[in-house]
């Protein structure tokens, strides 16, 4: 009990708390009113840009909660066509449909582009990630819990084990993205390169080539990263090569 209790000081109440107090050092907008959701200029102007285009985007989030917790979103673009950005919200019907600009400011944080994808592979792949999109289970107002989810990131997370072909998983402080209904406690990526273990997204285990090697415990992520050398701390996320 003393080495579980030693191992939960040091590997997730520690570093969080580091993180939380990074967060209050820094400056942040007073309320949603005063942050900035502007175009953040990562992207190409849609009309400038032809082939077809796949993004994935995440930015921390506002208040302290942005010291343990990134939002991240997706976007699709069709050859020459414009961006569509899907969201998911805590309020009204939670999946949003082009609510902010692609690649917005998210309270006044810029994103980071998790994933880029262009031309043939995307123009193949946008018609999986809107079926997976239409076919999220938690759709419905009512549908979003802040923690452990369903919430943004537990639908990012949905589009991208619907669609491996994408390649990545969320980053370790996207916090939702292991949330699963009680009762499915294993869940095996469709090209069998992840296994993940869930307690309703309260306490986790994965193994795999996206994964490596993590424990979750409330939301948060301690692991090693084999193929990247690397760690991940709660609040502080990937640190490594």
């Amino acid at each position: 009990m003393k080495k579980l209790l030693l191992f939960l000081l040091l590997c997730f109440v520690a570093p969080a708390l580091a993180s939380l107090a990074v967060r209050a050092a820094g400056s942040q907008p007073n309320s949603w009113h005063s942050a900035d959701w502007s175009s953040s200029g990562q992207l190409p102007a849609a009309e400038d840009d032809s082939p077809a285009a796949v993004y994935v985007m995440a930015a921390r989030t506002g208040g302290l909660k942005g010291a343990l917790a990134v939002h991240s979103w997706i976007v699709t673009k069709p050859e020459n066509g414009r961006y569509t950005r899907y969201d998911k919200v805590g309020w009204g019907s939670p999946i949003r449909v082009n609510g902010y600009a692609a690649d917005a400011r998210w309270y006044s944080n810029d994103p980071e582009t998790l994933l880029t994808l262009r031309g043939d592979e995307a123009a193949r792949l946008i018609p999986k990630i809107e079926a997976a999109i239409a076919a999220y289970p938690h759709s419905a107002r009512g549908g979003y819990v802040i923690w452990p989810g369903p919430n943004s990131n537990s639908f990012v997370a949905h589009v991208l084990r619907a669609v491996p072909e994408l390649g990545i998983a969320l980053p370790p402080e996207a916090v939702g993205r292991d949330y699963r209904p009680f009762g499915e406690f294993v869940t095996l990526s469709p090209d069998w390169r992840d296994v993940e273990l869930s307690l309703g997204g309260y306490a986790g285990l994965a193994i795999g080539a996206r994964y490596s090697l993590e424990v979750r415990i409330a939301g948060l992520v301690f692991g090693l990263d084999v193929l990247r050398p690397g760690i991940k701390l709660p609040g502080f996320g990937r640190i490594g090569v």
